[in-house]
């Protein structure tokens, strides 16, 4: 047997590689997202679990899907109740799109705001309010991830669709030719089909 040579290397050792002068990331062709923690509203640190706990269920919820690359946990909750622009969340993150919310508590009664935003237009792309009792938490915490993540996810398919069909034919990639297949395959006529084909 032969022996195997092995090197260790480390961007971060070489000049000008230290995180504070590292580019931000681009975003990838299939189209990204960071959730942020959803901010407690409740005055009461101690339900910041319940928030906490309904982020991570969202990015997992997110993760699921092969169209959506999701940023993961740590490095979304490092932008914790900062005042960061979501802009500036975007390019650090390489995330093409921002979902962020608030959890309020009054009682028994919670509250919870959600929103996505497209991170470099910094557009609104969707927003929706929801209500529950907390008598059981993990049941709450799995119909919010239900709800809101199944209002996300095709938003994002529409918006990424329009994004794509937007596009001059020397800015496409093969996502976003998958993405105008898609669209011409659902509208299911025999000249989208052909185009879909094409």
């Amino acid at each position: 047997k032969q022996p195997v040579p092995i090197w260790k290397w480390s961007a971060a050792k070489m000049p000008g590689n230290s995180p504070e002068s590292s580019p931000p990331l681009t975003p990838p062709g299939k189209p990204s997202i960071a959730v942020l923690p959803f901010d407690n509203m409740s005055g009461d640190p101690e339900q910041e679990y319940f928030s906490d706990g309904l982020t991570e269920d969202l990015i997992t919820a997110l993760s699921k899907s092969e169209d959506l690359l999701v940023i993961a946990r740590n490095s979304s909750f490092a932008f914790r109740g900062g005042n960061v622009d979501v802009q500036e969340i975007g390019k650090k993150l390489g995330a093409r799109y921002v979902l962020e919310g608030s959890v309020r508590k009054s009682g028994n009664q919670v509250r919870i705001n959600a929103q996505l935003i497209d991170a470099a237009t910094r557009k609104h792309l969707w927003a929706e309010r929801f209500d529950g009792t907390l008598e059981n938490v993990f049941e709450l915490q799995d119909m919010l991830t239900e709800q809101i993540a199944g209002q996300v996810l095709p938003k994002l398919e529409r918006t990424e669709t329009e994004r794509a069909n937007r596009l001059k034919p020397d800015q496409v990639n093969v996502y976003d030719l998958y993405l105008r297949a898609v669209h011409h395959y659902h509208a299911f006529s025999f000249d989208d089909i052909l185009a879909a084909l094409k």
